[in-house]
């Protein structure tokens, strides 16, 4: 018996396993949890396809490139959810303690834990977890319509009518004739305010009478313990950058402009888990920032000449959750794929800063570490946009590697020496006299079982946040963004002309990764012209060959006119003869022709000399 699908009386049923004598089996209609039975019981069994399991259920999953940006992020925070459930699913005990330990930490019952798993194990596809299309809203009179249209027209606005005038308003504009008198038949007053009150939304009402802003500063509601909401254990790394106040220059001596510093702090001990100083923001920031996350900070702080201790900086995997603001990078595609390693995304509402108490109190720290220290060494102060103050910029005479080993000597007084006093603590931390620093409090919390992080090699982290974009098998290769790439292990696939997806490097053309099953499978470039050239490089190329072959191309059509009338003169003037010609005794007549024009080439080379 092998794994697959299985008709079994008025049901299907999934083999996920089997061991000697034994199959792992799920009942895909009823979606119990799946259980090992013995191997005999199913031996006779017909198997059954996808299409019989998605007419049996009713369920049907869509092609997750037909989902939206949201959608998608919705099925990823659901799968994220069981992923760490998977591999256990087999040993029932094991199984059982991860469920335990998942549900506690995305804050679920583990009944729900469980239908989400057993969801996805009936299909095997997670595009299952994609929300249900809403309903219809119900219908309404026209009356309501006309009730709702006037609200939205004249009272949700900044104008600020009353109810009295909206209705008013409302009555000019739906309930009166041509000339301006009131039909017989509208809806009174009552009416209007029994539907008014009905629809109401204070959010509505404020956000549309007063302005998002006075909302979020007056009337939002504030229940939850700031940071503590988001932080209840390690693991929880809220992302953020800021441009230095400082400017550098390279090593000859050129001004170069500030730097960017990004940074990922645990919102529970407020411990800088990583940290990126770069010239680039954006998505390419991220992705360096994740690359220092699961570095070894022990090996990094030494190729800057800083020795440290492991305990000073015990971080070398991604947090479990990463909280962000609604920044376009963070949005961004591109980035959202870090949750296929488990990794779950949660960006911030606008307007709340509060909510970032620990990401924003690190840049202000870090920065005023060594603002006073390096002053008139390119450090600005807040007046630099005034007219007619010192031009900062000629104090500038760090170059970028200095600056970095400031900023690292900063995180580590930052992670050690900085002494917490306002932290939450605990009647166990208490007892176990933890050190009032983000270093201790983090080593803390990591021993506590519900503690989340992600050990993740650089190389698998690098490549799921590789941009991706469609690709096509062709008896040429895998086309690629214009190029050819192959692999000897798919000569079938290109015969096939199907479309999939890959990963690729922005920075090097060299190699695309094919991206099936969540596994990525190396292919490497055809034309090594373009090897090692960024994608920026190799596009350029090709545009300045179109360009060169495009100008030559004027030149070969009047070449070829000119050629057509060389032809045509000499057929006109040499032609010998423009009647019949005699093809009889053709042998000789070659044979004469070619005694006739024969040369002797080593007689003419010692003429000519």
């Amino acid at each position: 018996m092998k794994k697959g699908l299985y008709k079994y009386e008025d049901t299907i049923l999934r083999v996920m396993d089997v061991k000697d004598d034994m199959a792992l089996v799920m009942d895909c209609q009823k979606r119990h949890m799946p259980i090992w039975q013995n191997i005999d019981r199913f031996a006779s069994l017909q198997g059954a396809s996808e299409s019989d399991l998605y007419a049996l259920t009713g369920i049907s999953p869509v092609p997750e490139e037909e989902l939206s940006a949201k959608e998608r992020q919705f099925v990823n925070e659901h799968f994220t959810m069981i992923a760490g459930i998977l591999p256990a699913v087999g040993d029932i005990k094991e199984r059982s303690f991860r469920i335990n330990g998942m549900a506690a930490h995305y804050n679920v019952t583990t009944q729900t834990l469980r239908f989400y798993l057993c969801l996805y194990l009936a299909f095997y596809d997670k595009t299952v977890f994609a929300p249900a299309k809403r309903k219809k809203e119900k219908v309404l009179s026209t009356n309501e319509k006309n009730i709702r249209w006037a609200l939205n027209k004249f009272y949700y606005t900044r104008k600020n009518h009353s109810l009295k005038s909206t209705y008013i308003l409302m009555l000019k504009e739906k309930y009166c004739d041509a000339e301006g008198n009131l039909v017989k038949s509208y809806p009174s007053f009552y009416q209007f305010r029994y539907f008014y009150r009905k629809t109401k939304n204070w959010s509505n009402y404020y956000i549309a009478r007063k302005g998002l802003t006075f909302y979020q500063r007056n009337k939002r509601p504030l229940l939850g313990d700031h940071v503590q909401e988001f932080a209840p254990h390690v693991g929880i790394g809220m992302l953020d950058a800021t441009i230095c106040d400082i400017y550098l220059v390279n090593e000859e001596g050129r001004l170069i402009g500030r730097p960017v510093l990004t940074a990922c702090i645990d919102a529970y001990s407020s411990l800088c888990c990583g940290y990126l100083l770069s010239w680039e923001g954006g998505v390419y920031s991220l992705r360096g920032l994740m690359r220092n996350l699961v570095e070894d900070k022990v090996k990094l702080c030494k190729k800057f000449g800083i020795p440290i201790e492991k305990e000073d900086w015990n971080v070398s995997a991604l947090p479990g959750m990463l909280v962000t603001d609604m920044g376009r990078e963070y949005l961004s595609e591109n980035f959202s794929q870090i949750t296929e390693l488990g990794v779950t995304l949660t960006n911030l509402d606008a307007y709340r800063p509060e909510l970032k108490g620990p990401v924003e109190k690190f840049f202000d720290l870090i920065q005023g570490y060594f603002k006073s220290l390096l002053k008139g060494k390119g450090v600005i102060e807040p007046d630099f946009q005034e007219r007619g103050v010192h031009d900062y910029r000629k104090d500038a005479c760090l170059t970028m590697d200095a600056f970095e080993k400031i900023i690292l000597h900063c995180i580590i007084y930052y992670n050690t020496k900085r002494i917490l006093e306002n932290y939450p603590y605990t009647d166990e931390m208490l007892k176990d006299k933890v050190r009032p620093n983000a270093a201790a409090v983090f080593n803390y919390g990591l021993a506590m079982p519900e503690a989340s992080l992600l050990p993740v090699s650089k190389e698998r982290l690098m490549l799921t946040l590789l941009p991706r974009t469609m690709a096509k098998f062709t008896r040429t290769g895998l086309k690629v963004n214009g190029m050819r790439y192959k692999n000897e292990n798919y000569r079938e696939a290109y015969l096939n002309g199907k479309e999939v997806t890959v990963a690729y490097n922005p920075d090097d053309v060299s190699s695309v990764w094919l991206i099936e099953d969540n596994a990525y499978t190396p292919f490497e470039l055809i034309e090594s012209r373009f090897t090692g050239k960024s994608i920026a490089d190799a596009q350029a190329m090709d545009k300045q060959q179109k360009s060169l072959v495009k100008a030559a191309g004027e030149e070969n059509t009047q070449a070829r006119i000119d050629l057509m009338r060389q032809i045509q003169t000499i057929v006109d003037t040499s032609a010998v003869n423009t009647g019949d010609t005699h093809i009889k005794q053709v042998r000789h007549v070659r044979k004469k022709e070619q005694a006739k024009r024969h040369k002797d080439f080593n007689k003419e080379v010692h003429d000519d000399n």
